[in-house]
């Protein structure tokens, strides 16, 4: 039986095989601790530090500003609770946003039982934060800002270098959760003006399980998990080799053709789109159309339900759902409640997200088993 055509790269991405290639001495051969001394530690250590400025290239920023860990909730749990306990001495309020990860909301909800004042912020009908509400909410005693660069489920951009502008002439820290937007859009952390920054290795064609943190040089955070002091003492256990040296070959691939592959899923996302809304009726594509992510596609088909369609087309096409039908409820995503859609489309909505590996045979294909699947609802 032929596999399902993938269209689900916001999930997860497979192995690049140049990434695999990278990584194979480190599961074959080199086996060293790389914070060992003699010969076995030599090969292990180059490869770390090889990683570190591969990383470090990818989001322009120094290769000691940079820490790996297991992924990116550990990089997001880091990030805000660290800062959290470092600046506790001039106040305890965070400002985030009502669409984050869960890998932020959970770390702002623990937070709020230790006595911190979290500010959720409301999105626009395109999942948009307006920076006037950002300045808004801040206050005397706030600390942190944690807004993610990219939405994992709609695609959009957020305005992160004029959140970030706002929180400079405050002098508060910023955190972005960066997985989703690495190696798909430039992500420059002068640009941006963040203070940290995560991502996740396995979005961007690298394994699960290693991710990596940008810490703004000169900012002392507390380590996250305390030991025999590696990563410069911010993040102790023995490195991740195997997995770190493939994040790092990751990251240089996606810098080298970032361009030319962005315009390759904005493409085939296009095409999907376009088929989509020219034959079906009741449709509406959700997040902004500009500041969008060029390989996510969040498609409503009003007033059916999504896990059916999903159903429909299991065993051919790999896609998520934005809501979940069951007997007696709907269950929506909070991103979709956030932007304000009424349930007669949150409930059919379905997110596609192409990939580098995508083809167009793959998307006329997919098309053709949505529309019919979508169709057969009506």
């Amino acid at each position: 039986m032929a596999k399902p055509i993938y269209l689900d790269y916001n999930a997860t991405t497979p192995h690049d095989p140049r990434v695999v290639d990278a990584m194979r001495p480190y599961l074959e051969s080199e086996f060293g601790n790389p914070s060992s001394s003699h010969w076995y530690g030599t090969a292990p250590r180059r490869a770390v530090d090889e990683a570190r400025a591969q990383v470090a290239a990818l989001i322009n920023c120094r290769p000691e500003e940079v820490i790996f860990t297991s992924g990116g909730t550990e990089s997001n749990n880091h990030a805000i609770t660290s800062a959290a306990r470092l600046y506790r001495g001039r106040g305890r309020h965070i400002i985030t946003s009502q669409v984050e990860h869960p890998a932020v909301l959970e770390v702002c909800a623990f937070l709020e039982g230790e006595g911190y004042e979290v500010t959720y912020l409301p999105v626009d009908g395109t999942g948009r934060v307006d920076p006037a509400d950002v300045e808004s909410a801040v206050r005397p005693d706030t600390i942190l800002i944690s807004i993610m660069h990219a939405n994992n489920e709609v695609g959009t951009i957020q305005p992160i270098s004029e959140i970030s502008g706002i929180a400079a002439r405050n002098s508060i820290a910023v955190h972005t959760d960066a997985a989703q937007s690495a190696g798909k859009i430039p992500v420059d952390v002068e640009d941006l003006g963040v203070s940290f920054l995560s991502i996740a290795g396995h979005k961007l064609y690298a394994p699960k399980g290693v991710g990596a943190l940008y810490i703004q040089e000169g900012i002392p955070l507390p380590p996250f998990c305390h030991g025999a002091g590696q990563e410069g003492g911010r993040r102790a256990g023995t490195e991740n080799v195997l997995e770190i040296a493939g994040l790092g070959k990751a990251c240089g691939i996606a810098a080298q053709n970032l361009a030319e592959n962005a315009a390759h899923m904005a493409e085939l996302r296009d095409r999907l789109e376009g088929g989509i809304c020219a034959v079906c009726e009741d449709v509406r594509v959700n997040g902004h159309r500009e500041q969008r992510l060029p390989n996510t596609l969040s498609i409503s088909f009003g007033g059916r339900e999504a896990n059916r369609i999903l159903e429909a087309v299991g065993q051919e096409v790999a896609a998520s759902a934005g809501a979940a039908c069951h007997s007696d409820a709907v269950v929506i995503s909070h991103i979709l409640k956030a932007m304000g859609i009424e349930e007669f489309w949150a409930k059919g909505t379905l997110r596609f997200s192409t990939g580098r590996m995508s083809t167009h045979e793959e998307i006329d294909q997919a098309l053709q088993l949505i529309v019919q699947a979508v169709e057969s609802f009506t």
